[in-house]
């Protein structure tokens, strides 16, 4: 392995064990085993080599989600879309819980990308995709069929799972389970359609 891989792979770690912000040059090339120089050489900033580092991580991440939301060939889905919904949610919970560095490196990026001078990024084409994903994953949706509803609901499952993330990484004796998911959105679509019922009612 040379020196570029090694300072790589030592980025990654420290990235994993202490977060973007908080890994310097001194730590990376400790890990590495590898001085300091390397890093100038190879990638003329310490920032340049966190960059990519974490690009390798968010496609590790990457990797790992659709792992929980797929199940692999091992963990079959029910074909009742509750049960579905229940257990993709049940997935995604259980990979939070045994990768917690990995996953909390997705919201290192997402820090980063936030104070950017500029709004465009690499990542939005992969947004664009996540949504696309989702949408056909949880309710068979075709993005190119529908698009408008495949980003509509691909972007509410982006929401969810952002937030159910936080949850479990923040507070889990309180974070949502599958199931409640299941339950709070049944409730919420309940109210929404019988307001709905309730206007048309009023206007007749």
């Amino acid at each position: 392995m040379g020196n570029r891989e090694k300072l790589l792979d030592g980025a990654q770690q420290c990235l994993l064990e202490k977060g973007y912000a908080a890994t310097t040059a001194r730590d990376i090339a400790a890990a590495a085993g590898v001085s300091l120089a390397a890093i100038n050489y190879h990638f003329r900033t310490t920032e340049a080599l966190l960059d990519e580092a974490l690009r390798r991580a968010l496609d590790q991440w990457s990797d790992e989600l659709e792992r929980a939301l797929t199940g692999g060939a091992g963990s079959p889905t029910p074909a009742d879309p509750e049960e579905r919904f229940v257990a993709i949610w049940d997935r995604v919970i259980a990979s939070v819980t045994a990768n917690r560095s990995l996953w909390t490196t997705q919201f290192e990026l997402v820090t980063k990308l936030g104070r950017q001078a500029a709004p465009e990024s690499p990542w939005a084409a992969a947004q664009v995709e996540a949504e696309a994903a989702l949408a056909a994953l949880f309710h068979g949706i075709d993005s190119a069929a529908e698009p408008e509803l495949a980003r509509a609901v691909g972007g509410l499952y982006q929401a969810l799972l952002a937030g159910v993330v936080v949850q479990h990484l923040v507070a889990p004796e309180r974070a949502m389970s599958g199931r409640d998911l299941a339950l709070a959105l049944r409730a919420v679509c309940e109210r929404l359609v019988a307001s709905g019922s309730s206007a048309v009612v009023q206007k007749v």
